[in-house]
């Protein structure tokens, strides 16, 4: 039974998982949209709109924390100098989840997650 039991494993330890949803971060905040599974598209999106909510103020202190949690100079500029200003007014719900078929391969159900507007 899996009650109360919160969050994915994906079958990955945790130092894979955390990489995982980091490359997921880093390739959504640089390309604003991209293809993934469904799971792990519901997983990302909350971890990237509290790093949009960060960068909605510009200070010393808030761009080093996202970059010891990014750890890509190009992601952290992109949410301080696009995303952040893009979404000053907006109280959250940055992303939208679109779903598509299952994967041809194995049947997985995939998603788009993109930024709105």
């Amino acid at each position: 039974m899996r009650h109360r039991v919160a969050g994915r494993k994906f079958g990955r330890s945790t130092k894979e998982r955390k990489a995982l949803f980091r490359n997921l971060a880093i390739s959504l905040i640089l390309h604003e949209r991209m293809t993934t599974t469904e799971a792990k598209a519901k997983t990302v999106r909350p971890i990237v709109e509290k790093y949009v909510t960060m960068a909605r103020e510009d200070t010393e202190h808030r761009r080093r924390l996202l970059m010891a949690r990014l750890g890509d100079e190009r992601a952290v500029a992109k949410l301080f100098e696009v995303l952040g200003p893009r979404f000053e007014g907006q109280a959250g719900g940055y992303t939208r989840i679109y779903k598509l078929g299952p994967r041809r391969g194995d049947g997985a159900p995939m998603a788009v997650i993109e930024f709105v507007a």
